[in-house]
């Protein structure tokens, strides 16, 4: 595999920004995609959380070496801490995330861009992230993983145990009460369409997010949203996230093909 960090302009952001990417080498004993033979690699784009940055999967886990056999490229953005959405008194991460970045990666570098090859995950504000894209573009994914999502932001602003960081509130959604109905993953999910893709959602039971997670799966199987659900024992932390992004990687729906011999 190749690893590299990319530095680039982004004009969505008005400034220069950062990524971290995994691509796969030509590995004649791996499977290959399936389709055209020019379409490139899957893609998985894995979204860091609140605390992290573009560099943190590949810092503590070892995601290069869970993909290798795979053949899947990952694509690591950074965006600070936007919840993935376009801020209030901030920068339009929302719009980088969605219309900019699968654009420059794919002029950057050789990827798929059907739907079938394309996936997204996270980790905590990464999973609320990755599953609030692919609720409100579902036409664009073969599957969404949270991992420790923060996948009831409603509730998490006053949670009385750790509540969102005031300063943090202020900057994405500004003075409203609430986020709006298209940032809100438990009000997304309930106005699930039957294109929604798969959706996997892991949460430690001794993570303080737990709570939040069984609220969205709730609704998810209110509204009949294909959803896996990984509720197993584990915390907020990377040794919990390093081994359930494994479980995560063979779940999703990889499409391959034997190698030519």
């Amino acid at each position: 595999m190749a690893v590299m960090r990319c530095e680039f302009d982004s004009e969505a952001l008005g400034m220069s920004t950062s990524m971290t990417v995994i691509l796969p080498q030509p590995d004649p004993a791996r499977p290959t995609p399936t389709g055209p033979a020019d379409a490139g690699p899957p893609v998985l784009y894995l979204l860091h959380g609140l605390s992290d940055d573009d560099t943190a999967w590949t810092r503590h886990t070892s995601i290069e070496r869970y993909v290798a056999p795979l053949g899947l490229a990952v694509v690591m953005p950074q965006v600070g801490r936007s919840f993935y959405t376009d801020e209030t008194h901030g920068n339009r991460y929302w719009t980088f995330l969605t219309e900019e970045l699968p654009e420059v990666c794919r002029s950057f570098f050789r990827l798929s861009d059907r739907p079938e090859d394309t996936f997204v995950a996270g980790l905590s504000m990464g999973g609320y992230g990755a599953v609030k894209w692919a609720l409100r573009q579902p036409e664009r994914f073969a599957a969404a993983a949270s991992l420790s999502g923060a996948l009831n932001v409603a509730h998490r602003r006053h949670a009385p145990d750790r509540p969102l960081d005031p300063d943090v509130w202020h900057t994405v959604w500004g003075d409203a009460p609430t986020a709006g109905p298209d940032d809100d993953t438990v009000a997304l999910v309930g106005r699930a369409g039957p294109d929604t893709p798969p959706l996997y959602v892991a949460c430690g039971t001794e993570d303080f997010l737990h709570d939040d997670n069984e609220r969205f799966v709730a609704a998810a199987r209110d509204r009949g949203a294909p959803v896996t659900v990984d509720f197993s024992p584990g915390d907020h932390d990377w040794p919990y996230w390093d081994a359930t992004i494994r479980d995560v990687l063979a779940w999703l729906p990889l499409r391959t093909r034997p190698p030519v011999s």
